[in-house]
């Protein structure tokens, strides 16, 4: 490079030209790293292995095992049996989440039992199926929904809208009180945070319950779980703005929605994503934050601590990083 390109780089790496120019190039990357994260998620979901119980005097027999060879064979996948020895143990299974459907078997007939509310996807692929595969073992089929969503609720999604919003507003939130209210200190936007994420929650339920009616939510555990992952990813942002500042939401947005949306399991069960995004999404906060929003809407009293643990996480992690580092924040102001 000769000193004439040299001058000619410095000064347009000192100029408000070389900042917009990076912007401009992050903006073109991330439009397409975005559409093909959740195309590759959910544009052809295809199961790999989907946990279903077996119950039924006859189900070890022939025709038992050619219906559920036959169904791995339609849906070219493997499913996971479990023989448990009674049609409530069976559905138990279900409500603790360890299963998607309960195949029964009494002689010829066969009646698959699926679960909309433990994976809509899946309860789909399995009653499209199921139907081909019946005539062709020569047994009698029954379909039906032993754990349907709410009616409002019909294709599943509502719960994935939902998380997404307090995803998308809890970083969008730290990023606006770090542009306008950049005077705050580090204990101050910590405060502010909790603040926005506790109103920004019940928000979310006053509409989606009280306006709209589209789900019924159990108030004070799914206002929590909105309110601690509308946190965390304010946190989330704000620890990434004191670690590499200004290019903040690059990381934030990578980590939160290129990855965590997609791989989260609400827009589609995990079984059917592809496995290292089934593997990843539980322990990022939009996976964590579906999860349990899903059990405390159709399975209470099956609530696991995990999802709570992997959020609580990420907001312990991000407030201390914060704390540690507050000095090299772009804004505040010490305390006092």
């Amino acid at each position: 490079m000769d000193d004439r390109t040299s001058r000619r780089w410095t000064a347009f790496k000192g100029s408000p030209y070389f900042p917009a120019t990076v912007i401009v190039l992050i903006l073109a990357a991330a439009a397409g790293l975005f559409a093909g994260s959740y195309t590759y998620a959910m544009a052809d979901p295809a199961p790999h292995r989907v946990p279903v119980a077996v119950v039924g005097v006859s189900h070890e027999t022939v025709r038992g095992r050619a219906f559920a060879a036959g169904l791995e064979q339609a849906l070219d996948a493997s499913l996971a049996l479990s023989f448990d020895n009674s049609f409530e143990q069976a559905v138990q299974a279900v409500e603790e989440q360890r299963v998607f459907g309960v195949i029964a078997v009494r002689g010829d007939h066969v009646t698959l039992n699926v679960s909309s509310a433990s994976g809509a996807s899946v309860a789909q692929l399995l009653t499209e199926a199921a139907p081909k595969v019946a005539p062709r073992v020569g047994v009698r089929l029954t379909v039906r929904d032993i754990k349907p969503l709410q009616r409002g609720d019909p294709r599943g999604l509502a719960l994935f809208y939902i998380t997404l919003a307090a995803v998308v507003i809890g970083f969008i939130g730290a990023a606006q009180l770090s542009v306008n209210a950049d005077a705050l200190a580090a204990g101050e936007r910590i405060a502010f945070t909790l603040a926005y994420a506790a109103l920004g929650a019940l928000s979310i339920v006053a509409v989606v319950d009280w306006g709209l009616g589209a789900l019924d939510l159990p108030l004070l555990e799914s206002w929590f779980i909105l309110a601690l992952t509308m946190f965390a990813s304010g946190m989330v942002f704000t620890m990434f703005n004191t670690l590499v500042r200004r290019w903040a939401m690059v990381p934030t947005w990578g980590l939160m929605v290129l990855l965590g949306n997609p791989s989260s399991g609400g827009a589609v069960s995990w079984p059917l994503l592809p496995s290292p995004l089934g593997e990843i999404g539980r322990w990022l906060p939009p996976g964590a934050s579906i999860n349990a929003q899903h059990t405390a809407v159709y399975f209470g009293g099956h609530q696991r601590p995990t999802p709570f643990l992997v959020l609580a996480a990420w907001a312990l992690v991000s407030c201390v990083v914060f704390l540690i580092w507050r000095d090299r924040h772009p804004r505040g102001r010490s305390a006092e």
